[in-house]
Order: structure tokens, then sequence, then C-alpha cells
């Protein structure tokens, strides 16, 4: 922040009385005294005393005004001037700038989502629920400050898309390039929780917490679920976990070779049971999105939830501009005293 302002007058007379004049009195006193002095030269000037005596005034009446008489107002206006500048001088005029000190203690997140075939799923209209998913993501990402996120996949298999990073843009790109196929298809609850466990292991942030999408129940992998949030909850790691589909049966496509792409409903199958106690065991949540406004919701929650603490510490330094408005006075009384003696001189 540069802006200027005006501190006022300070005194301190043998450290017995101190204090500030403030710089709209001093304006105030000015605008008086430069009101003044404007009036009396007035005056002076209409009620003065000739200082050569003609015998006939119509002969000074016929005498042209020299171009000197014209221009002797400069001189007045150069001695306002200058007084005008002394007082905004009086009034300690200084700009300041702001330095801002930021600090967070941020939140190191992992995203883990669900890449199996049954996110295909087209109940999340008009997109399929990995697409909606992909989505919301996105926009959690976007609205995180300072934290480390990164983002793991999974279905038979989990594997780590991108580390933790600070680099929103680069973290954006990966969860733009997830697709289906990139896995083998199946559901590895366990190992995507694991696989996120070791990514914050070594964490040193304040809140560490695991935010895992799916829409089915755990039929691969090493690591049972339950173990690997046992794991987590042992690491003080937080697990959100969303369960995502409608309730019943959901529109799969599916290409047929005569008729193209085609759609069979099957069974939405997601282990709640299981996904709520993963969060109970971690003190985390489970929600449950039976739509694209339902995701959005529960992400916009969890970030709330997550808020990222930041303590902004401030100081202004201060510059101060009254030498040049003194510089600038001293100048035009300068020139009026030459001027006055010079080219303006009055003759008696």
């Amino acid at each position: 922040m540069n802006g200027w302002e005006f501190s006022g007058l300070s005194y301190n007379f043998f450290d017995m009385f101190e204090g500030t004049v403030p710089p709209l009195f001093i304006f105030i006193i000015g605008a008086l005294l430069i009101a003044l002095m404007i009036y009396f030269h007035l005056r002076k000037k209409r009620f003065r005393s000739a200082a050569i005596k003609y015998s006939d005034v119509k002969i000074v009446k016929r005498a042209a005004r020299s171009s000197r008489q014209k221009y002797r107002f400069i001189l007045l206006a150069f001695r306002v001037l200058a007084i005008a500048l002394f007082i905004v001088a009086f009034a300690r005029p200084r700009s300041g700038t702001e330095y801002r000190e930021t600090s967070s203690e941020g939140v190191d997140i992992m995203l883990a989502l669900d890449v199996s075939s049954s996110m295909q799923a087209e109940d999340f209209k008009p997109n399929n629920r990995l697409f909606v998913a992909k989505e919301e993501i996105k926009k959690f990402i976007s609205n995180r400050l300072n934290d480390r996120i990164g983002f793991i996949v999974f279905a038979r298999y989990s594997f780590t898309q991108c580390p933790l990073t600070t680099d929103y843009s680069v973290l954006l790109n990966f969860v733009d390039m997830v697709d289906f196929g990139i896995v083998e298809d199946g559901t590895a609850i366990g190992m995507a929780i694991a696989n996120a466990v070791n990514r914050l292991r070594e964490s040193e942030a304040k809140s560490k917490i695991i935010i895992l999408l799916t829409d089915g129940d755990n039929n691969a992998g090493e690591i049972d679920p339950i173990t690997a949030a046992n794991l987590a909850q042992a690491m003080d790691i937080k697990i959100y976990t969303i369960g995502a589909g409608k309730s019943g049966n959901a529109m799969y496509p599916y290409q047929d070779q005569l008729f193209g792409k085609r759609y069979v409903y099957q069974p939405t199958n997601i282990d709640e049971e299981t996904l709520k106690t993963i969060a109970e065991r971690t003190n985390g949540q489970y929600f449950r999105a039976r739509s694209g406004e339902e995701l959005e919701n529960i992400y916009t929650l969890i970030d709330e939830l997550e808020k990222t603490e930041i303590k902004v510490a401030s100081h202004v330094e201060y510059v101060e501009k009254f030498p040049i408005f003194v510089y600038a006075g001293l100048f035009f009384l300068l020139m009026e005293l030459l001027l006055a003696n010079t080219v303006l001189r009055k003759l008696p």
C-alpha cells in the first residue's frame, strides 16, 4: 500500500510538554494567515500616499501604465505560493509503504480418485461420474492456498498421479490427464489409502488429510480398507470418504458392434459401512453424493473444514516529504526577492 498522509507538527519543550499539532489546525491557521496577508496588501495598495506629488493629477492619468506595473502581481503570487508551501511542509507530509509478511501452517492433502469402469455411469447428468468428480476436484484445488496437494488414482491397483506439490497448475494438468483404462479394472480402496498414507508419512504439516472418492466396494488389492485406515489413524491422518452415485440402478454405456453406443442399467454397489468406518476411525467424515450438485457441496464443505491458518504481520515504512515543499517555498521566496529588486523593481 502506497499513499500520502500528513502527520502534523511535533513539539517538545524541555521534555516537559510534548505533543503534535494536528494537520487540520495547521491548514486552518495557514489559510487565515494567507487571507490576512492578501487583505493587508490590497488595503495598503488602496490607501497608500503618493511618493511623488504632482500639481495636476491629469498628468498621471495621461501616463500609460508600464509593463512592470502590470506584472507586479506576480510578486504577491510568489509570496502567497511560498507561504502555502511552507504551511504544507509544517503539516509534515509523508508517504508510507505497507509491507506484509505472510506465514501459514499449510495442510498436506492427498486426493484419491476411483477410475474403475463403474465410474462411467451417467447418473450425474449430463456427464459420467468420473468427469464430474474431476471437475469438482479441480475447483477444490483452485480454492486452496499454501497447501501441498497430491493426487492418486486407483482401480485394481493404485498409483501416484502427482506427488505432494504447491504447483497447482501442474497438478491440474495431471487431473485433466486422468481417464478410463489407465489402470486395470477393479476397486482397491485399501491400496489407495495405503498409498496416500505412504505419501503423507514423512509430512511435517500441522494437518494431514486424505479425500477418497469411490463408487464401489473393495474387491482388489493386498491391503483391506480397515487395515489401511488403522495405518492412517496411527499417523494422525484424517480421511474424508465420498460415496458417489445414485441409489438403485444407473445407466452404463457400452459399445454395441451393430448399433454403436448403447446403455444398460446396473445396480450401484457402494460399501457405505466400510467408508463410514474409515472416516470415523480417522476422525474424518463420510459423505454421499447422488448428483453433481451434491458432490460440489461436499468438496466445498471439506474445503471449509480444512482451512489453512494464515498469519499476516504488517508494518509501514514512511518517507518524509516535507523537504520538497520547503525547497519549493524557498525557491518562490527567492524569486520574489530577485524580481522585486530587478525586473519588477518599484521606483520611489
